[in-house]
């Protein structure tokens, strides 16, 4: 392994990926693969935590985000792309490491709890679910990884990891494992096009990368404004607009888009006029991925080649990074 920072990124395959995906980490991922050793998971084993009933979704949906994966520039000669699945080891380094973390700490995980509270699990948390942080830590560390993208939300994963590092490392005094650093999103959690959650699938919220430019225009005419602006005429609020959220967040001409504020919060733009001009930004961003995307869709037996591919490369650095742990663990019969 060379020098580079080794980073790890990721997605759970339980649906297509959407722009809250693209400007949280995936653009940072193609910028990224120029200066570190890119490691890029397909988390199936996570997403079979809630969705062990319907593994033929994860299965599905394996090539579904592989193909937003290239679609947007991830290129296999630069970034590892890998399944969980593949790679065994891991499997093995979680089994280790659930033996340095209590259940108490597992509960008391911020990030946890909420999903668990979004999730509705109540009292009847699948065991698997309550245990992905550790698999998480094992998901980083088996390739040796010091750098993950995060939101806030993500950094009590990344703790809880770090805690496993630094008990593996003194109970077994060795510096096998390395600590974890978090690359945080410069851009803020993208709301969903109803302006109340974090654009979902689940939540029917969301604008994938996938969507055609019908589909884009239908979604973002549907998008929530200033309740208030009843009239073109009307002053505007800018707090709260989904709309300018996301011209924020993906138009270029920012002189543009502050030109816009200023006449839509004195009166005289409508918010028809604002949506158009999302459309347009929009589309001009995607159009090159769907191009991309639906050449790649035409034979997936090539893209899972690229997936195996880079699953047997990553199974090559995890049992190195095994063969270390087992050694400090007086494992190595």
């Amino acid at each position: 392994m060379d020098q580079k920072q080794v980073i790890l990124t990721g997605d759970r395959p339980t649906g297509p990926l959407h722009l809250g995906h693209y400007i949280g980490s995936l653009a940072n991922r193609v910028t990224l693969q120029e200066t570190c050793t890119q490691y890029v998971l397909l988390a199936d084993m996570q997403a079979l935590t809630d969705n062990y009933d319907n593994p033929k979704k994860v299965r599905t949906n394996i090539i579904e985000v592989a193909l937003d994966y290239l679609a947007v520039g991830i290129d296999p000669n630069k970034s590892t792309i890998f399944i969980q699945s593949k790679v065994p080891q891991i499997a093995e380094l979680a089994i280790i490491y659930l033996n340095l973390v209590t259940v108490n700490r597992l509960k008391r995980n911020p990030t946890v709890k909420t999903e668990i509270k979004q999730k509705g699990f109540g009292e009847n948390v699948p065991a698997g679910f309550l245990i992905y942080p550790v698999h998480q830590a094992a998901d980083i560390t088996v390739v040796k990884g010091t750098l993950v993208p995060a939101g806030e939300d993500q950094l009590p994963l990344i703790e809880q990891a770090n805690e496993i590092v630094r008990s593996f490392n003194r109970i077994y005094n060795c510096s096998v494992l390395q600590e974890i650093s978090p690359l945080m999103s410069h851009v803020s959690r993208l709301p969903g096009l109803d302006g109340k959650a974090k654009m979902s699938k689940s939540l029917g919220n969301a604008i994938f990368l996938s969507d055609s430019a019908d589909t884009v225009a239908k979604k973002v005419m549907s998008m929530y404004t200033d309740p208030d602006h009843v009239r073109a005429s009307d002053p505007g609020k800018i707090e709260g607009n989904v709309v300018f959220t996301y011209l924020d967040a993906f138009d270029p001409d920012k002189d543009t888009v502050a030109a816009m504020k200023e006449h839509y919060q004195r009166g005289g733009l409508g918010d028809v006029v604002v949506k158009h001009r999302l459309i347009d930004v929009l589309n001009n961003l995607l159009e090159p991925m769907r191009i991309k995307r639906t050449q790649l869709a035409k034979d997936p037996e090539e893209v899972m080649k690229i997936l195996l591919k880079g699953s047997e490369k990553t199974r090559t650095v995890a049992e190195a990074t095994m063969q270390e742990v087992r050694s400090a663990m007086c494992l190595d019969y």
